[in-house]
């Protein structure tokens, strides 16, 4: 019989953490589109094998800064910060048959350099509109400070 509670405890504490952890997502995602204009965007953060390495997020314009955040992660520190007059769009691309299966309906790739203080390129996707509000805030930076390299338009 003391087995059968054991059982049946362990399994109202795995219950538990699964609703807290549940309530976290939920409420971050919620705290996070009250700071500013949010939208759904990937980042591609493993880039060892060819159209893998896609984590789902949501990412959020915060003054100068572009802040992208896991979708079902614990923090409330952005995983990744782009800097508006520190980074330049330089690609953009349809995503690869492997790639749809990871990422939104609708998304494109873009590929942004400098956000890292580095030359190494960064991975991200995201709808039409998004990428249209991206450049627009990319282009809407005071003068002197945008970076961004209209070729990839």
């Amino acid at each position: 019989m003391s087995w059968m509670g054991d059982t049946e405890a362990g399994l109202l504490a795995a219950l538990i953490l699964v609703l807290l952890w549940l309530a976290w997502v939920f409420g971050r995602r919620r705290w996070l589109g009250r700071q500013g204009g949010t939208f759904d965007c990937s980042a591609r953060l493993d880039t060892t094998v060819s159209g893998r390495g896609w984590v789902l997020g949501v990412a959020r314009y915060a003054g100068d800064w572009l802040e992208w955040h896991r979708v079902f992660g614990l923090s409330i520190t952005p995983r990744l910060r782009f800097h508006r007059g520190k980074t330049a769009i330089t690609d953009q691309r349809p995503p690869t048959a492997r790639e749809t299966l990871a990422l939104y309906e609708g998304q494109r790739i873009i590929s942004l350099v400098g956000a890292l203080g580095d030359d190494q390129a960064v991975e991200i996707a995201l709808g039409g509109q998004e990428l249209t509000g991206l450049m627009s805030w990319f282009e809407g930076a005071p003068p002197g400070q945008s970076q961004v390299d209209r070729r990839a338009h």
